[in-house]
């Protein structure tokens, strides 16, 4: 006798058939995720993107040609060719080479920025939406006045009393976005409380931590993966930004957004110097967009629920 009907003996008919619909639903809920994210090509596209930059990223040191901060003042600003496929800076080193490298600082400033922008806002909001309506509208319109203020001119006060580097930049980035945070986790929490099992998690003494952890974090985490998806690209993007005024991502680190600003000066005899880490940039902020509405259209249960 093998091990499956040995297994199928020692449950009963109640329980087996109970577990196989569990087994059942699960299979088919991962499929229906798979085809919702992927039924659209644009968010196909933006997957293989992101996937390729991660290689690229993680496979920087094999697949560049040079060292990304070696110097050749031999080929100063030379044109592309077979030795340099989008030639050299500035100081001869090799344009192609940065890029990659400069891969690894945009997703690291990326993912760093997002985990403390969510971490702080998504806290702050579960606090406000639990809180009473006196708190909640304080916490709410403080909210306002952080989102009301430009960003870059948040960002560029941080980063300028910070040390410039990745640190600086990702604590400069990270308090500009989570109000952002605040708002969705706050407006979910707000939603889920007038659920009813949340009444009957309350009638039956279950104190508000447990609810908060068994049954609220649940609903919120689906909109805060799609958000933190998005914020990807505008995390991205704005190190670009600053590395650009001079308040990022100095060199020599092989910065996207500090390579745009060494090749404007270029632009009329090298403009691949700026250009093509802005064609870096770009491209990996729309990964990242397609694969945040691939992710928006797959979790949310009405997009979702009208695929056959």
């Amino acid at each position: 006798m093998d091990g499956t009907k040995i297994v199928r003996e020692q449950i009963p008919d109640d329980e087996f058939e109970v577990l196989e619909e569990e087994q059942l639903s699960g299979v088919n809920e991962l499929k229906r995720f798979v085809r919702a994210f992927f039924r659209r090509k644009i968010v196909v596209v933006g997957f293989i993107l992101v996937v390729v930059v991660l290689l690229t990223a993680a496979l920087a040191d094999v697949i560049a040609p040079y060292d990304p901060y070696e110097q050749d003042l031999y080929q100063v600003l030379a044109a592309p060719g077979p030795s340099h496929p989008l030639g050299t800076d500035a100081l001869g080193r090799d344009l192609l080479s940065r890029i990659i490298h400069g891969s690894r600082i945009a997703l690291a400033v990326g993912v760093c920025t997002v985990l403390v922008s969510a971490s702080i806002g998504t806290v702050i909001g579960l606090i406000a939406g639990f809180s009473d309506s006196r708190l909640n509208s304080l916490i709410m319109r403080i909210t306002d006045i952080l989102i009301s203020v430009p960003s870059l001119v948040l960002q560029l006060l941080i980063a300028s009393a910070l040390n410039s580097g990745v640190t600086g930049v990702v604590i400069a980035i990270g308090l500009t976005l989570f109000p952002a945070y605040i708002r969705l986790i706050n407006g979910q929490v707000l939603s889920v409380k007038q659920n009813d099992y949340i009444s009957a998690s309350r009638s039956m003494g279950a104190k508000k931590s447990r609810i908060i952890v068994r049954h609220v974090v649940r609903n919120v985490v689906s909109p805060l993966i799609v958000m933190m998806t998005i914020m990807m690209g505008m995390s991205i993007m704005a190190e670009a930004g600053l590395s650009f005024l001079g308040l990022g991502i100095l060199p020599p680190a092989a910065a996207w957004g500090s390579m745009c600003r060494d090749g404007y000066q270029y632009l009329m005899t090298r403009p691949l110097l700026s250009i093509a880490p802005g064609l870096a940039i770009m491209i990996l902020v729309f990964a990242f967009n397609m694969v945040g509405d691939g992710l928006r259209d797959a979790l949310d249960p009405k997009l979702r629920g009208a695929l056959k």
